[in-house]
């Protein structure tokens, strides 16, 4: 029997995106718990699909005892303020200090955070904690698939198990498959041998869906290799939008020995740079991509459903750009939806307006990106609400949403679900709430890029990408780098980025 200290932060930063995380956006939760420290945690995690807790029940069940430190999410942006990162890690350190003798430490991290004053935001925390806790503790992470995994991550965690799944559905898993690692190191008395090697290609955002090859295979052999003396293996695409050093995908692989350890992330490697090929699909400009969604539609039984994939809030979009709007009103859809659109200033005017008024509303030309005009309408009221409601969906699993109030406009033949705080679309109850019933319509336009594709595959007869302007660029060779390593190709097959010109 042990007591494990356990906390975290998780950010995914978008180091392109408009808009940073500063303490309020951990405090305030939005479709996660907000930022707690103590006991008040676990009664706020439970039962969700979040790392921590499927630790905390795993570990439980396995006659460990826990001690809460503190944990805290914010929704994919720019970059962590200094101020939040700061304030947050000193809580945990803070938390470790005061805590009962404890025998590990589990920490519930994303593993792509930038903040303002680091490259690394999870690198350095492992090593503060490292650092206060001496080298012979063990202190594990479990990490999101999009971890951008640094050598300093590494270096100063004992083991690491990133997610296998995108859309996220294995997060409570990954957190319970990390207990049961921990569990095992505890009971040998020792720790493993880790291997870790870095992938020279970025992998668009898009094409990391598990739901289909060649990331779907990939995930498949990192259950088969783990036999023998083989502990763990992690494969994580990164996240490629982050312009730091490391950003990409990488492999590691823990053992019981060295051999075991370095044989099969080597092979794990080997089998990621073969299919390097395979990871690259079709992206339509938003007018392409609705005229086909329209022309699917005619003999479709089921919606055609679209990912704006370019204003994605879950990687550092504000889901307020109206590129796809634009193409859905000029190309004159009938019986579509677009959600999330958030804008409070048109929330407002909604509400104030009430159910059945018209309404001139003006969406877009916030993001600050090329492309992103203002498109202007007038729209009708037809439903409004206070923006609380239940996720229903295996990917928000638990959530409890406050999006503000909201409301459902429509213009022509389109509808947008109106809100005031930004989720990604990735929940059927999302157009539910304010009266659109998702399979009953022609065409859904998503802002999301893959996460929705837990909830809306089942309903849908084709998905689309479309690339509209926003923030979350679609093709990494696309973005202003300036600090990536030399030597990476941008994308599959592409160019070898050769450090700033």
């Amino acid at each position: 029997m042990a007591l494990i200290a356990i906390g975290g932060i998780q950010h995914e930063t978008n180091t392109f995106a408009p808009t940073k995380a500063g303490l309020e956006a951990f405090t305030t939760g939005g479709s996660r718990p907000p930022l707690t420290t103590g006991p008040d945690l676990f009664p706020r995690v439970k039962g969700k699909n979040l790392p921590i807790a499927g630790f905390v029940e795993q570990i439980e069940a396995l006659d460990h005892h826990v001690t809460a430190l503190t944990w805290g999410a914010a929704a994919p942006s720019d970059v962590v303020t200094e101020h939040a990162f700061e304030h947050i890690a000193g809580l945990i350190l803070d938390g470790l200090k005061s805590a009962p003798p404890f025998d590990a430490v589990y920490l519930c991290l994303h593993g792509a955070m930038v903040t303002e004053h680091l490259q690394d935001g999870e690198g350095e925390l492992l090593r503060r904690v490292r650092d206060y806790i001496g080298p012979d503790m063990p202190l594990v992470a479990s990490l999101d698939l999009h971890c951008n995994t640094t050598p300093e991550m590494m270096a100063h965690a004992d083991l690491m198990v990133a997610y296998r799944t995108y859309p996220h559905v294995d997060m409570a898993d990954t957190g319970a498959r990390t207990a049961r690692l921990l569990d095992e190191m505890l009971r040998r008395g020792r720790k493993p041998a880790k291997a870790f090697q870095q992938i020279p290609f970025l992998i668009p955002l898009n094409w990391q869906c598990t739901m289909m090859q060649p990331a779907q295979g990939l995930y498949q052999r990192l259950a088969e290799m783990e036999q023998g003396d083989v502990m763990h293996a992690s494969f994580t695409p990164g996240f490629p939008a982050a312009d730091i050093h490391h950003c990409g995908p990488s492999v590691f692989t823990y053992g019981w020995t060295e051999e075991a350890a370095r044989a099969s992330c080597q092979r794990l490697a080997d089998d990621v740079n073969g299919l390097e090929a395979a990871f690259a699909g079709t992206i339509f400009d938003p007018d392409s991509g609705v005229k086909e969604a329209m022309r699917l539609a005619t003999t479709a039984t089921r919606p055609i459903v679209i990912a704006d994939t370019q204003d994605n809030p879950g990687a550092g979009g504000d889901s307020n750009t109206a590129g796809m709007l634009r193409a859905l009103v000029e190309n004159r859809a009938e019986k579509a939806s677009l959600g999330l659109m958030v804008d409070p200033t048109a929330a407002e005017i909604a509400h104030r307006a009430g159910v059945g008024a018209e309404v001139n509303l003006t969406f877009g030309g916030h993001s600050g990106f090329d492309g992103d005009d203002p498109f202007e309408a007038l729209y009708s009221v037809e439903a409004l609400h206070d923006g609380r409601f239940d996720a229903t969906g295996p990917f928000y699993k638990g959530a409890e949403f406050n999006l503000g109030p909201s409301a459902c406009v429509k213009v022509g033949g389109t509808r947008v679900v109106l809100a005031c705080n930004k989720v990604q679309l990735a929940d059927q109850a999302m157009y539910r709430f304010v009266g659109i019933e998702p399979t009953e319509e022609n065409i859904l336009v998503n802002k999301s890029s893959v996460h929705f594709r837990a909830d809306f595959a089942p309903i849908a007869e084709e998905i689309l990408v479309c690339a509209a302007p926003g923030p979350m660029i679609a093709d990494p060779a696309n973005l202003p780098w300036q600090r990536l390593r030399a030597g990476i190709r941008l994308n599959p097959l592409g160019e070898t980025w050769n450090g700033r010109s």
